[in-house]
């Protein structure tokens, strides 16, 4: 007798995270989303922050996700909800302590995404020696466009890196400015995790950030990799 897949389940567990593949019926199955922060020199001198010090991991939840061509939340408690341009790779393999020299074999692809930040959030919350996610983790805070296979575009070390909000430039820089560069993104957090497939890891943005409004439309692109649309939606009452 055919049993329902939910009876194991106090209530249906949520569905699965994914994004669409270029030139692919299947879609890639998202798990963690791992990112970089203070990555690009520039930014860190217009944020205030010490450029000596080395680059640092948070995470988002898969569920934060937002499709390309979407419409996001502006979102509750902000007055200063801010872009961040990113570069994401997505991986198809993982382990501990992955040599820098073999990181390259275990991404799948690379894609378009924004962290989106409650910048005021965020201040307060580092003024205060707490930690970020209310800034950082909040629902739809990491719209994310389609994975373009490494197979087809090649590992990305430069490249010109976009960002337009209504059409004027907010952000214009090259990839070949990371500080930490992708091989070494991937070997310094495998220190720390076990990556796996799924996992993806957003390397940091360049300067320019800034903030949007309700109505406004980011379009972000990346050399090889097409571009991001994003509309800004009505704030979470």
């Amino acid at each position: 007798m055919p049993t329902d897949a939910c009876s194991d389940y106090l209530f249906p567990p949520p569905h699965p995270v994914s994004l669409p593949i270029v030139g692919q019926p299947q879609r890639f199955p998202v798990r963690r989303i791992f990112c970089v922060g203070r990555n690009y020199l520039e930014h860190i001198r217009e944020l205030g922050n010490d450029e000596k010090q080395p680059p640092v991991f948070f995470m988002k939840p898969a569920q934060t996700i937002v499709q390309d061509g979407s419409t996001m939340a502006y979102g509750t408690l902000t007055e200063n909800l801010h872009y961040e341009l990113e570069l994401a790779l997505a991986l198809q393999s993982g382990g501990y302590n992955i040599d820098e020299g073999k990181a390259l074999q275990h991404i799948y692809g690379y894609a378009i995404a924004l962290d989106m930040t409650k910048r005021d959030i965020q201040d307060k919350l580092k003024k205060h020696g707490h930690p970020w996610e209310a800034g950082k983790s909040f629902d739809a805070s990491c719209p994310c466009g389609p994975i373009h296979p490494a197979q087809a575009v090649g590992h990305l070390e430069s490249g010109r890196i976009c960002l337009k909000v209504n059409g004027e430039i907010r952000q214009d820089s090259n990839l070949d400015m990371l500080i930490w560069k992708i091989p070494q993104i991937v070997a310094e957090l495998s220190r720390y995790f076990e990556l796996q497939a799924g996992d993806l890891i957003l390397t940091g943005t360049p300067k320019g950030v800034g903030p949007v409004l309700p109505g406004d439309v980011m379009e972000g692109s990346i050399d090889r990799l097409g571009s991001l649309n994003i509309t800004v939606g009505p704030r979470v009452a």
